[in-house]
């Protein structure tokens, strides 16, 4: 399908808000690449690469991968064909300067370019998604305990891989995530309020209660 060049679209909100579901959808529904920056990042880690040893220790500890690697991948990934008619980014940007940035990388800051989509859930609700997520050791795939079990118990439905709490869903690694968030991402917020060019959705409820509030807001076609 052809798209619009405002669907050049960011994810915003704190870990576990449901921004990696949203984009699958989205860009099912868009017809655009969802660029996960977190399984772009796994990727590195798992290869072994040096991008992937420096941001690892980022990653464990709950603090967000230094600009100068983010950076690099996202100009790199933003470049190819497949983003010409648009794209979902989740995870990126993280930060005021990366998002300045992403401007830059997309041409300036005119707001019918991008838009930022904000997912907006309570504390105990994403500490409580986020302790119970399982993370194939093969494929990638996710899964929660509650809301998205496997059908049987630590094998992943997909590849029969084993499946594990990554280290940073964690309950200690996850009240840094959050205090990350406030600090440092949060501000986006009102970044891309003074542009006109956020949109806010309650992320509570259903995937499909969601995707709908976000289509609906976004004023995607049906």
């Amino acid at each position: 399908m052809t798209t619009p060049a405002s669907s050049k679209l960011v994810l915003l909100g704190p870990p576990g808000a449901g921004k990696g579901t949203q984009a699958e959808l989205l860009s099912a529904r868009l017809g655009t690449p969802h660029i996960s920056t977190g399984d772009m990042l796994r990727s590195e880690i798992s290869q072994g690469t040096a991008l992937g040893v420096r941001a690892k220790g980022f990653m464990d500890k709950g603090e967000l991968v230094p600009d100068d690697l983010m950076l690099g991948i996202v100009r790199q990934r933003l470049a190819r064909m497949d983003c010409n008619e648009g794209f979902v980014l989740d995870g990126f940007p993280r930060s005021v300067p990366q998002a300045v940035s992403l401007d830059d990388i997309c041409g300036g800051a005119s707001p019918g370019k991008l838009r930022a989509l904000s997912l907006d859930v309570p504390t105990d609700e994403l500490v409580r998604r986020l302790t119970e997520r399982r993370t194939c050791r093969k494929c990638g795939a996710m899964y929660h305990l509650t809301f998205e079990p496997p059908k049987r118990p630590g094998i992943c439905d997909k590849c029969g891989g084993d499946l594990y709490q990554r280290d940073d869903d964690r309950e200690e690694i996850i009240a840094a995530r959050l205090e990350v968030y406030r600090k440092e991402t949060a501000p986006l917020l009102t970044f891309y309020r003074e542009r006109s060019a956020l949109v806010e959705v309650q992320g509570t409820g259903a995937t499909e209660q969601v995707f709908r509030r976000v289509v609906a807001s976004l004023g995607v076609p049906a």
